[in-house]
């Protein structure tokens, strides 16, 4: 279950109710901070088929109709295939969303697939429309959430990215912390998608906040979902929470390796009575 803050706010939100009542909040993205990263975008675009089509037109001159349809075809793979590519490895970011600390998630609050990824990309055209964006910026502004009309039709929302430093709390969690002196507990946690690494976060930093029920149905979630699809083992005398814990601490510590001070985004948690 997902609200928003009624359309023409300037500082919208996005709120995703999971099945335990545990809300996770989002920014959402302005439309200045979005034409920043697009503009981003739309350089790095731009250089990149500039260089491409200068090749292709110094190997094309044996065969200038070829060269021709090479060009249009290459550009087109270049500005659809850009944004695409990178919104699907990254997690729902290119170099501009990721410059200005944007991320397109779904509305639901997971991770976009290359379905999303394609799909909010191909419907551009419609919101280029006359030219500037100006379709999708005006969809955009009348939305609730933000979005144009390929996030409609995509069922994408573009969110801010906020930054907490990571407590001690859960860098070094209480009890027994065997599990964080193996290496392969560590590499396993360290290859998490980065939605999932931030959703643990979440919890361990705001489980505090939850009713005791919201508490153990969210951990147990958590920790059915390690180790069904990461392939966890928890030992019988560890708890859900416990594993979790343990998991975001690894990859906390592991983050923290080459710097001082490792900031990772974090969503707040709230406990609604159900």
């Amino acid at each position: 279950m997902a609200h928003t803050l009624p359309a023409g706010t300037l500082d919208g939100s996005h709120t995703v109710l999971t099945p335990e009542y545990v809300e996770f909040d989002f920014v959402l993205a302005g439309l200045y901070s979005r034409f920043l990263a697009w503009l981003i975008d739309g350089v790095i675009v731009v250089a990149i088929s500039a260089a491409v089509i200068t090749l292709i037109g110094v190997a094309s001159i044996a065969l200038p109709g070829f060269g021709s349809a090479l060009i249009f075809i290459v550009y087109f793979l270049i500005d659809w295939g850009y944004a695409i590519f990178l919104e699907t490895i990254w997690s729902g970011q290119t170099i501009g969303k990721r410059a200005m600390g944007l991320r397109v998630i779904q509305e639901s609050g997971v991770r976009i697939g290359i379905y999303q990824a394609a799909l909010r990309n191909l419907i551009r055209p419609f919101d280029r429309l006359p030219l500037f964006y100006l379709v999708g910026g005006i969809a955009a502004l009348f939305s609730a959430s933000h979005q144009r009309l390929g996030d409609m039709v995509a069922g994408t929302i573009v969110v801010r990215e906020r930054r907490l430093k990571i407590p001690s709390s859960v860098t070094q969690p209480e009890g027994e912390t065997t599990l964080l002196k193996d290496a392969r507990f560590i590499a396993r946690a360290m290859k998490l998608p980065s939605e999932d690494q931030e959703v643990l976060f979440n919890a361990a930093i705001r489980r505090e906040e939850l009713g005791m029920d919201a508490r153990l149905g969210l951990f147990a979630a958590l920790s059915r979902r390690l180790q069904e699809e990461y392939g966890f083992d928890k030992p019988e005398h560890l708890s859900d929470e416990k594993l979790v814990l343990l998991v975001a601490a690894a990859i906390a510590n592991e983050k923290a390796k080459p710097r001082k001070a490792k900031k990772v985004p974090v969503a707040p948690l709230v406990h609604r009575a159900g």
